[in-house]
């Protein structure tokens, strides 16, 4: 983490180590590096040579690979990446880090919108918080009166919610299912 992740990010937002799942025997597995931003479920497997492949049981290997299956069906984005790489191949590693998070900043929008409107969507996707009127001006570089009219249209298709405010609406954010 200190090595790649840090550098790279810049902060350790979403970012959840030994995180522990159910099974389906009803058991835990426990992931190195759990990334949950919003809805959305990556884990990153720090894999070592001697644990993950030469000194591994039958039984254990197994184990690894139904864990990884059973994650891949369940959503989750899956990431492993060899301990030696992190000192030998830092700037790959770096590089997957970067693709990594990218899976999960870059999203959709529905046709037809106009740039700003998609583009105010894709900055609300990649922020995963509520964020005012002010922020999303600054970003498109529109005045802030043309930026709360665009608001105003994607909180009218409901691809935008009030967060706050009750007259004059203060922050904005994605529907829950896509936060």
């Amino acid at each position: 983490m200190r090595k790649i992740w840090f550098p790279t990010i810049g902060n350790f937002d979403h970012l959840y180590p030994e995180y522990k799942v159910r099974d389906y025997n009803n058991g835990y597995h426990y992931l190195d590096l759990a990334y949950l931003p919003g809805n959305a479920r990556g884990c990153i497997e720090i894999q070592d040579y001697r644990s993950h492949a030469r000194d591994i049981e039958v039984s254990r290997f197994k184990d690894l690979c139904m864990k990884q299956s059973l994650l891949v069906l369940d959503d989750w984005l899956f990431l492993p990446i060899a301990y030696l790489s992190i000192s030998d191949d830092p700037g790959v590693c770096k590089q997957l880090t970067l693709s990594f998070i990218g899976k999960f900043l870059s999203c959709s929008v529905p046709s037809g919108l106009h740039w700003a409107e998609a583009e105010t969507l894709r900055f609300a996707r990649r922020l995963l918080r509520p964020f005012t009127p002010r922020e999303i001006s600054a970003h498109l570089q529109l005045s802030e009166q043309h930026t709360r009219k665009i608001l105003r249209q994607l909180a009218s298709k409901q691809l935008l919610l009030i967060a706050s405010g009750k007259q004059r609406y203060r922050t904005y954010r994605l529907p829950d299912a896509e936060a």
